[in-house]
């Protein structure tokens, strides 16, 4: 049994002064008011989920190899990461279909929540830092053989709904068990709510990578902000969106649709320099990540805890952006029920965090990282 006391706890919609978590085994067994006393100055929120994350420390995801798999993994757990998904970006599909069949093992043994693939199914015009000699339209085969190839790893996939045959991709998915995504996309608003009502639940990291909005022609942003069945992601570095963009899109949202991710890449831990990012030349100078081809963004070096701050920092409460960076994604991925909110019964994943709300320690399924 480990207890957790004497701090601030952030528990769902509340936040409990003087509190503190009690675990047993891998599971949370209590959370409750310490008794008086001394309280340490030290915040315990859950673990954070990032649902769209390419590699960090170094080592990406990208190529399919279980070694860099784990040290990316490992990198992003030390910053309270607990849950993640492994997105592999647009490739050839033999090596989609290889990562497939590298990482199921480490979903199966709880390294990765599972597979998300951004890409190949996406727009041209909006294709940002994708590879565009691979990009391609959906094809029910592919995403078949993917899919069967996973034995249940493959979770997520993005789609542009607006492309030849991406409907009726978007309902195989969902009738597989997994969350189909829009993202990357030139699509109009009518076109963007024909994938939600083919069954799209997420909006990948939404603003980029997507037509941009305007009054008269609302595209895809405004729909999925206003789709209510959808969670919207948002890179929270201060690069991908401004501040009052992140402050603004969640108060349309609300945190029960706002999930944060970091889109990171390779270089996320690691010095500026040349780095690359499926097949393409990528530059990092002053810790943002660019095309060297064409000066488009290509993911960024952010962590979740950074990512955590930078909403607090935009105005959110802590237990919203505590709600964006766990419970929020954890549900869009269908892991709700297991883990994501400091509530008896649920995985113990929690982080404490200093007053500077800087990560102190992690601990994963009730066992300090």
């Amino acid at each position: 049994m480990t207890v957790v006391s004497g701090v601030r706890v952030i528990a769902g919609d509340r936040v409990i002064d003087n509190g503190f978590v009690r675990v047993e085994g891998d599971r949370i067994a209590e959370v409750g008011q310490a008794a008086p006393g001394s309280a340490d100055n030290v915040t315990v929120v859950p673990g954070f989920v990032d649902i769209h994350v390419h590699g960090g420390g170094g080592a990406t995801f990208t190529t399919g190899d279980p070694d860099a798999a784990r040290t990316a993994a490992a990198y992003h757990r030390g910053h309270g990461t607990t849950t993640l998904l492994a997105s592999l970006v647009t490739s050839p599909p033999d090596l989609m279909l290889s990562a497939t069949k590298a990482f199921a093992p480490l979903v199966a043994e709880g390294v990765l929540a599972g597979v998300h693939f951004e890409g190949p199914y996406l727009s041209q015009a909006r294709c940002g830092a994708q590879n565009p000699a691979y990009l391609r339209h959906p094809s029910l085969d592919e995403l078949t053989a993917l899919i069967d190839a996973g034995e249940g790893a493959v979770r997520m996939v993005t789609v542009a709904p607006e492309l030849p045959g991406a409907l009726d991709a978007i309902k195989l998915l969902v009738s597989r068990g997994v969350v189909a995504a829009i993202g990357h996309t030139d699509a109009t608003w009518e076109e963007t709510l024909a994938g939600v009502e083919a069954g799209a639940t997420v909006g990948t990291h939404v603003f980029n990578g997507m037509r941009p909005p305007h009054h008269r022609q609302p595209g895809p942003v405004f729909a999925l902000l206003g789709a209510a069945p959808v969670t919207c992601e948002f890179v929270a570095d201060g690069v991908h969106l401004h501040d009052g963009t992140l402050a603004f899109a969640a108060s349309v949202t609300g945190p029960g649709r706002a999930a944060l991710i970091t889109d990171a890449m390779a270089a996320a831990g690691m010095p500026d320099g040349e780095y690359d990012l499926g097949g393409q030349g990528v530059a990092v100078a002053g810790g943002v990540a660019r095309l060297t081809r064409d000066g488009s963004i290509a993911g960024s070096t952010l962590t979740m805890d950074a990512a955590f701050r930078r909403a607090a920092g935009a105005g959110l409460s802590l237990v919203d952006a505590s709600r964006m960076a766990s419970a929020t994604p954890a549900a869009a991925i269908g892991l709700g029920d297991e883990l994501g909110t400091l509530r008896p019964g649920l995985r113990a994943d929690l982080v404490l965090l200093d007053d500077a709300l800087q990560v102190t320690r992690v601990m994963r399924a009730g066992a300090w990282v």
